[in-house]
């Protein structure tokens, strides 16, 4: 068999078809039609009363017709569809729309990354969410940074601790290369979660705050740092030199696993006398 460059509109048209066609009509509440039924699923007009669109635009879908949908009308499609998580992002991937993010924030954990963040002792690290909210730590990380537990919940914040509290501010040697990452972090997380009224005030409060945070949120800078290096005055051994990894799982998409480590042998000897691996 041989594997071409995907055409969107055809495959779109496919893809649409065949969700159709699984759906067993019984499921749903729709009028009772008296013509029998020559095709299994739904029929095009069903589709197209459960999305909120004319019969006609459905066709047209389904047969390739170089259609491209709105942000709505694939949101309607996939819940007419009653497609899964996967299945929305494909229909959204094929569209060339970028979907909305309609779960809520992590606030809290998932269980499984909870004790990845555990079992990764010795190496320091946490689990944060797109707004750098601190969900979780191992004892490592917070022999690095500091006491997480001795904070309110509302201030486990990465980016609240590094600008605003008082015993973090002058951690970070390169201080205006972190507090810039992190602003084009949020910048980037505010385009991508706009209804997150908690990240909006967030980034009020730091704007009003500290005016280096007003300044770089005004040059509108966007990136997502995967990996890097920081240098860091630790109170007990000196500077060290910590090159970090952000991983993003699959299923938990809004949580970022940080994974610390030595950079070279000096901080890596620095660490081993705090027990941080």
């Amino acid at each position: 068999m041989t594997t071409h460059a995907v055409d969107a509109t055809q495959e779109l048209a496919a893809f649409l078809r065949t969700r159709r066609e699984r759906l067993d009509p019984d499921d749903f509440d729709l009028p009772s039609r008296r013509r029998s039924r020559r095709t299994p699923g739904l029929r095009r007009e069903e589709v197209a009363e459960l999305a909120g669109v004319s019969i006609d635009y459905v066709v047209r879908l389904e047969q390739g017709r170089g259609l491209r949908p709105s942000v709505d009308v694939v949101e309607a499609l996939s819940r007419a569809l009653r497609l899964d998580g996967d299945e929305r992002a494909y229909l959204f991937g094929l569209t060339r729309q970028r979907p909305r993010h309609t779960d809520e924030p992590a606030t809290a954990p998932a269980p499984s990354l909870a004790r990845l963040v555990t079992d990764l002792s010795p190496l320091p690290a946490m689990l944060l969410n797109h707004r750098y909210d601190i969900l979780t730590w191992n004892p490592e990380m917070a022999r690095l940074l500091l006491d997480f537990d001795t904070l309110p919940p509302a201030k486990r914040n990465a980016m609240w601790l590094c600008l605003l509290h008082p015993e973090m501010r002058d951690v970070y040697l390169d201080r205006e290369s972190v507090v810039r990452e992190g602003v084009a972090h949020l910048r980037a997380a505010w385009a991508a979660y706009p209804e997150d009224r908690a990240l909006t005030d967030l980034i009020a409060e730091f704007t009003a705050r500290d005016a280096e945070f007003a300044r770089l949120w005004n040059e509108r800078d966007v990136k997502v740092n995967g990996r890097g290096r920081k240098e860091m005055r630790h109170p007990e051994v000196g500077v060290v030199a910590l090159d970090f990894e952000v991983l993003a799982p699959l299923q938990d998409s809004d949580q970022r696993l940080v994974i610390f480590r030595a950079a070279d042998g000096e901080s890596r000897g620095a660490l081993g006398r705090l027990g941080v691996g």
